[in-house]
């Protein structure tokens, strides 16, 4: 119920800034890429404010998966932690949605309606974009990582991951609008769907795979890598984690050199 409660903060608070400056006629309209960032950092915080203590505030299926691959997690917790992060953040797409119910017709794009619930390229790439979640995500659970061995005075923690998530977004989330959050795409996507939003247009299916795959691997390879640099801990699960960047890394620089030499 934590991590449930937890992740629809994140996702009202963080969502209701993407609503605020993306839809037609409130007060808020045609706000800035900061105001998004700073935003979501702030929601972050808050949503550990609120169950850290009690959960320890995954509040993400990648941070999850990255702490049980190492240990500092139990496995069989995995699937409902999992569970209650997908459809927190599909109750939390929800209340967004009730909270700008007017502003939907007054907004005419269909794409800048999906933008409030789910992420999509600034350039679409396959494989350029699956490396921007990876790398984002890497770096995020890279440094909760070495975040957790620092002494902050006592409840400072949450800003300072929220600072984190805050400077991700304005160094890195240029690309891809950094979900870095499976649950945090994949439910309000699906609520984008389901819902009756006038004039919506499709749910961007044929992308919502990239921010999956990417926050899954990126997370992994940031604990592990982690492990491996600092602990000397060299984890198995590391080396198929490091092949797969590999090879994906080298399928957008074909990829890129491919689309360079189309007339």
């Amino acid at each position: 119920m934590a991590e449930f409660l937890g992740t629809a903060i994140l996702f009202l608070l963080g969502g209701g800034v993407n609503a605020g400056v993306s839809l037609h006629k409130n007060y808020f309209h045609q706000g800035s890429w900061l105001a998004i960032c700073v935003g979501w950092g702030i929601a972050v915080a808050m949503a550990i404010y609120a169950v850290g203590d009690i959960s320890g505030s995954h509040i993400n299926p990648a941070v999850t998966l990255g702490f049980a691959l190492t240990g500092a997690f139990e496995w069989a917790k995995v699937p409902g932690y999992m569970l209650a992060q997908l459809l927190g953040a599909m109750a939390g797409a929800t209340l967004v949605w009730l909270h700008y119910l007017p502003h939907w017709k007054a907004t005419e794009n269909t794409a800048t309606k999906r933008s409030v619930f789910c992420t999509s390229p600034a350039i679409p790439a396959p494989f350029a974009n699956l490396f921007s979640e990876i790398f984002g995500t890497f770096i995020l659970l890279f440094a909760l990582s070495f975040l957790g061995l620092n002494d902050f005075t006592e409840g400072l923690n949450p800003l300072v991951i929220g600072l984190l998530v805050c400077m991700i977004g304005l160094s890195l989330g240029g690309t891809t609008g950094f979900a870095i959050n499976p649950a945090r795409d994949l439910g309000p996507r699906f609520i984008h769907f389901l819902l009756p939003i006038a004039g919506k247009g499709t749910s961007g299916w044929n992308y919502s795979w990239i921010p999956i795959v990417g926050p899954f691997l990126g997370g992994a390879l940031g604990t592990l890598s982690y492990q491996a640099i600092f602990n000397q801990n060299i984890i198995p699960a590391l080396y198929p984690c490091l092949l797969a960047v590999v090879v994906l890394t080298g399928l957008a620089i074909r990829a890129e050199n491919s689309s360079l030499k189309t007339p």
